[in-house]
């Protein structure tokens, strides 16, 4: 549950009859929940002409998204299925995998190169410690402390991202440090809803929005001509006045936001989130929030991550090398800034 984005479908969800021209079948916006993938909530909405033909497209891209937190989560392992949990128990050991897995990883790989390591799926040590102590202090807060320096420090002597060897020719992955551990959910659910997307798009489906715990996929044009409406959750939880800080009008993008304000335990009064920088190995500091737009739900995933753990000069630097991207940040006094091109997409 690494990304906390929430957002507001157009029309605020309401199902309208939707009439086409000539003899095409009228069209309703359905919805579905569920709470089996990626430990979040997922949101399925489409415009179809049946409950029934929405259920059936439903199941398949679930059955798709299960498939793929079967394969990348590293807390559980599934009979007959040699996963992310497979490969960390494993360290040092070649391990032979699905190519949904080798998939990943190189482009998990690409995305280290890209952000100059802010985003590194071999942090899984460090990540794991503070885990740890965010669980124990979230069951007994008047116990919880911080990891110790030394600690931290020690665990990140394990984090090379070139000891993660991806062997295509022989589909295996081996972590050549036996004492190091993958940790992917920085890119993970944003990479398998892109790629549930993709299959989506070959399979004909159009009209489509994806929500899998913040991480938001348009698939193909609302069915009634109109921008498909999505908001940004205010980082400040307590103003209940405005639950959202921006809306969108987007075509067939991704929206992916991290942020500091929902998953923290508490020490002496301070929070303490989950979003961890590479450098310092203590939670970034810079932004309460940071939304990435784009194409790629795999890349706005990745790049909202990064850009947390950046200043604002170094992640707006890296937003304008890309195209088709941009961003808002907001920082710890509420204030909030953008990419040059961010605006464009905002209702007035």
């Amino acid at each position: 549950m690494k990304k906390i984005s929430c957002f507001l479908l157009s029309t605020l969800l309401l199902v309208l009859p939707l009439f086409g021209t000539g003899c095409a079948p009228a069209l309703t916006k359905f919805t579905d929940y569920s709470f089996d993938y990626f430990d979040t909530v997922t949101t399925i909405v489409g415009f179809e002409p049946s409950q029934e033909k929405f259920d059936t497209h439903c199941d398949s891209i679930k059955a798709l998204l299960g498939e793929y937190h079967r394969l990348y989560t590293i807390y559980n392992r599934y009979e007959g299925v040699n996963n992310l949990c497979v490969v960390n128990s494993s360290a040092g050991e070649s391990v032979q995998v699905d190519e949904k897995i080798l998939d990943m990883l190189t482009y998990a790989k690409d995305m280290y190169r890209l952000t100059n390591g802010r985003v590194n799926v071999a942090m899984g040590s460090v990540l794991s410690v503070w885990h740890q102590y965010r669980e124990e202090g979230l069951n007994d807060p008047t116990a919880a402390t911080l990891p110790p320096a030394d600690v931290l420090q020690a665990a990140a002597e394990h984090t090379d991202i070139d000891d993660v060897i991806v062997d295509r020719e022989n589909g295996t992955v081996r972590l050549a440090d036996p004492h190091m551990k993958l940790d992917v959910g920085a890119i993970a659910k944003g990479y398998a809803v892109e790629q549930v997307a993709l299959w989506m798009q070959e399979q004909g489906m159009n009209g489509y929005i994806l929500n899998v715990g913040g991480n938001v996929r348009i698939v193909g044009e609302r069915q009634d001509g109109e921008a498909w409406t999505v908001g940004i959750e205010n980082p400040d939880t307590a103003n209940t006045q405005t639950p959202y800080i921006a809306y969108l009008k987007l075509g067939e993008m991704s929206l992916v936001t991290s942020g500091s304000y929902q998953r923290y335990y508490t020490v002496n009064g301070k929070n303490y989130h989950h979003i961890i920088d590479p450098e310092t190995l203590m939670p970034a500091e810079n932004f309460q929030s940071v939304s990435v737009l784009c194409k790629s739900s795999a890349q706005a995933d990745a790049l909202s991550t990064a850009l947390f753990c950046m200043t604002y000069g170094e992640g707006n630097k890296l937003i304008e090398t890309l195209s088709d991207t941009e961003a808002m940040w907001v920082l710890p006094n509420g204030e909030q800034r953008y990419s040059a091109g961010f605006k464009d997409y905002c209702e007035e």
